[in-house]
């Protein structure tokens, strides 16, 4: 189990910043479809709320492949 949870460690890291990238390129072409106010700031919103949950699960994804979470 430990070791499981340390590989999807990696996999979390991995998946922070590939979100984030999907994420901003998904807004960037609403964006571009639609350049509306309404929808500018409905992406900001999605994004600037989205990037802090990244991160949290770049961190978490650090720890456990640290064993941070071993006991």
């Amino acid at each position: 189990m430990n070791l499981l949870r340390k590989w999807m460690g990696v996999v979390w890291m991995l998946l922070a910043p590939l979100s984030i990238f999907y994420l901003i390129k998904t807004a960037a072409s609403e964006i571009a479809q639609h350049p509306v106010i309404d929808t500018k700031i409905q992406w900001g919103v999605f994004v600037a709320v989205a990037i802090p949950i990244a991160v949290g699960m770049l961190i978490f994804g650090w720890y456990a492949w640290k064993d941070e979470y071993r006991r």
